[in-house]
Formats: C-alpha cells, structure tokens, sequence
C-alpha cells in the first residue's frame, strides 16, 4: 500500500478524525490532508445505546467541517427507537470518542476540548474545559473508573477528573498530541501518544510507572489480556508488552497501519489492519496461527461475540471469524462505509455506518433485528 492509498485512508478514517497535516512526519506519511468526518462509535448500558452522530465534511476532503453542534443520540436497543430527545452540546462541534456511562451520567468529550456529564434521564448536562485558557481539541473518548473519569487530549496530556465535579485530580504531559482512548487495567491506565510512546501510569495519582518506545505514532486504544498490554503503532507493527515493567514479549509486523483495537480470545489475539487482513496471532508467542483477507482495510474495532470474531470491513462487509475452526463467514455486505468500532449486547451487533445508519445485526445469522434507522 503506497502513500497515495494511506492518504485515502486518513481522510476516510471518521473514528479517529484524521486531521493530519502537510508535513506530519510523525505518521510517516507526509502531504496527507483532511477534514473531519465522522461521529463516535457506541456504548451500550441499560439496554440502551448512546453515540453521537456523524458530521460530514461540506464538500469533501480538505474541506472545512459544518458549523453544527455535536449531540448524544439514545437508542433502545430492543426497537431501535430514540429514547427521548437528542441531547445537543452547545459549542460541541464535533464528538469522535465513544461515550462512556456510568450509573445516570453518561460522559463524551468533544473536539472543543470540553468533556461534559450528561444526565441519561433528565438530559441535563454539565461541561468543563480541560484546559480552559487554552482548549485543545479531544479526539479520544473517555473512560470511567470508580469516582474519576480520564481522557487523554491533543495537548499530550493525560487527565482524571472527579467523576461527579469535572474537577481535575491530576495531569500527566507526554511529549506529543494524544489522540487514543485510555486503558485501564487495576490500578494502571496505559494509553499511547503521537510521541511513539506508550504509557503506564497510576490511574491514582497520574505518575509514570514505565513507558514503551516504538517507531511510529500510537493512536489505537490499548487491550490489556493476561499481564499484557498489545497495542498497535504507526511503524506498522503489533506490540505485546509486559504490563508489570513493560518489557517487550514480542511484535508482530504487517503490510499497513494497526488501527483498530484487537480482541483476544483463548489465547489467541485478533488484530485487523489497514491492509486487509485479520491476523490471528498466539498471545504468548506473537506467532502467526492465521490471516483472513477481507479485501479491505479494517479500521473499526471487532467485538467477540459466543467465540466470533465480528468484524466490519470499510467497504461494510461484515465478517464473523470462528475462534474455533478459525473459519470465516459474510454475515452481511451493508455497501456502506463503517469505521466506528463495533458493539454489542445479547448476541447483536451494532454497526452505525458513515452514511449515518445504525444497523443492528444477530452475530449468529447476520439477520436484522430491525430496519437500519438513520441518525444525524
């Protein structure tokens, strides 16, 4: 895949809002160009689905992104219905990490570089910059543990908030943007930044128990499996890392960029890369056991679902992977593009795509649950 391809794929890539610019030897890419397009993937509690829509460029790439606000969007996931309103952010102009919930409140950042609490039944919202003399945009969704909310922001830094206040706990400054969404694990958040590096610190205090060096930028949101930490990078290579002192176990090298978020299952780590291919590698080993050529980049996160694989192609093929005969199988082609990660409850999978339809499929069958609804 040449830079030419990779440029496509930048300016495609809605979940992580490729805004890379002229130059941006970080990515190794330089003359890539884009503009913002796309909304968050979804999260699921309660039986109800959040997410915030897409925002589509006005007039293609390199294009300035529309003056509209960035919103939650609720949907029960049993009918497919809007629970209530849309909640709209104001001076949100875009949302791109998932929404995460806990309890009644239900967390977005946006690319303003304010973090806001929602109130899932009253709608009630309550925001705060992070940065309020200097916003800088998020692009990483947050994650909530306990009494403290954390989020990684295009200022390289790393934050934790006071779950119910927004009230800064403590900081954390890496040495470059920070686009990916935090991991956390124990007492341990690892998150990688456009530094090379990826972190481990105490989700505690904020201080830095190791970092790990690769060749490339980390924007893909770490998995923790068993004492390890595997987590792609812009050098086109996997890492398995020790959780405890983070030591290289090994790494695993492809033809293109790991984007998405690999799921593990029995041992086994399932990577889709922008090159096509799912590699099934064995955890402890990193040694190749399989690859599907899906015949087009994978930027979404899979999900597992009763030991499948789901996975969604940008093309909008939609693929299951069986962990147990390694076979796979087309569950459903949408013939729309899908590059927000994948999720799931009870045996569904839902998919909103970059034309803005949220489908919901049964992982088993590929069957809907019901009619593809349009959310924007």
């Amino acid at each position: 895949m040449g830079i030419r391809d990779n440029a496509v794929l930048a300016g495609k890539a809605c979940l992580l809002v490729i805004f890379i610019l002229v130059g941006l030897t970080v990515l190794g890419c330089a003359g890539i160009r884009s503009a913002p397009e796309g909304g968050s993937g979804g999260t699921i509690a309660d039986g109800t689905l959040f997410l915030s829509p897409a925002l589509k460029p006005a007039g293609g790439y390199g294009c300035a992104a529309p003056a509209r606000e960035g919103k939650l969007v609720a949907i029960d996931i049993s009918s497919g219905k809007r629970k209530g309103d849309d909640v709209t952010l104001e001076s949100s102009k875009a949302i791109y990490g998932n929404p995460a919930v806990a309890g009644d409140l239900v967390y977005v950042a946006g690319y303003n570089g304010k973090i806001y609490a929602i109130s899932a039944s009253t709608h009630l919202s309550t925001g705060r910059y992070l940065d309020e003399s200097n916003p800088q945009p998020i692009v990483g969704g947050p994650v909530v543990v306990g009494d403290r909310v954390y989020i990684g922001c295009s200022d390289g830094k790393v934050y934790a908030l006071d779950a119910a206040s927004l009230e800064k706990e403590w900081e954390f400054q890496t040495g470059d943007k920070i686009w990916s969404t935090p991991a956390i694990d124990g007492d341990t958040l690892y998150i990688g930044s456009f530094d090379k590096k990826l972190y481990a610190l105490s989700a505690t205090d904020g201080s830095k128990k190791w970092e790990f060096r690769t060749e490339g930028a980390i924007i893909s949101t770490p998995l923790v499996y068993d004492n390890m930490v595997y987590v792609g990078s812009f050098d086109r290579h996997l890492y398995a890392i020790n959780a405890t002192d983070g030591s290289l176990k090994w790494k695993f090298m492809a033809d293109s960029w790991f984007w998405a978020k690999p799921v593990a299952y029995n041992n086994v780590i399932y990577a889709g890369c922008l090159d096509h291919k799912v590699y099934a590698l064995d955890a402890q080993i990193g040694e190749k056991i399989n690859e599907f050529d899906l015949g087009s980049p994978i930027s979404s996160s899979p999900v597992l679902v009763d030991g499948k694989v789901i996975i969604a192609t940008e093309k909008g093929e939609i693929y299951a992977i069986d962990t147990v005969n390694n076979q796979r199988s087309e569950l459903k082609n949408l013939v729309e593009k899908v590059y927000a990660p994948l999720c799931t409850s009870d045996g569904v999978v839902y998919i909103y795509s970059q034309e803005q339809n949220l489908h919901a499929l049964n992982a088993q069958t590929g069957e809907r649950l019901w009619p593809a609804i349009n959310i924007k």
